[in-house]
């Protein structure tokens, strides 16, 4: 897999990526969800930035993977701790796993891989379910 700089825009981009990525498949919904959310924004990309890190994402599976599209989307644990590594700060951690959660979830269900992708952030980043559940991710037109 490439590298990113540390906390860059890159790197948390990728991480949302996986988390879409996880369960083999992205459907219409996710894909939705990263527009409706703006999720390009929130992370400091333009729109083709974002989609061109989602399209490394899945060039790198494929280039480290000798199985299925579905098999190559699992990522070992190793190779996530190392990319989950390249988020130290904070504020981004939290912006970042509620952010893989509002994807995740946009198709109504979540895969074991997608949850496999948010228990592993929220481990390595040793986050606090209160820290988690205080902040909320920005929804574009929502009301309140």
């Amino acid at each position: 897999m490439r590298t990113y700089p540390t906390n860059s825009p890159q790197a948390a981009a990728r991480i949302v990526a996986l988390a879409m990525l996880a369960d083999g498949h992205v459907c219409k919904t996710e894909l939705d969800a990263l527009e409706r959310l703006d999720i390009h924004a929130q992370l400091g990309l333009q729109p083709t930035e974002l989609h061109n890190v989602v399209h490394a994402v899945c060039e790198d599976l494929l280039c480290t993977s000798h199985q299925t599209w579905q098999a190559a989307c699992r990522i070992d644990d190793d190779t996530l701790a190392e990319l989950l590594a390249e988020i130290d700060d904070p504020n981004l951690q939290v912006t970042v796993l509620q952010l893989c959660a509002a994807v995740a979830v946009a198709d109504e269900q979540m895969s074991t891989g997608e949850i496999s992708v948010l228990t592993a952030a929220f481990a390595k980043w040793k986050l606090a379910d209160e820290t988690f559940n205080s902040r909320s991710v920005k929804q574009k037109g929502a009301r309140g």
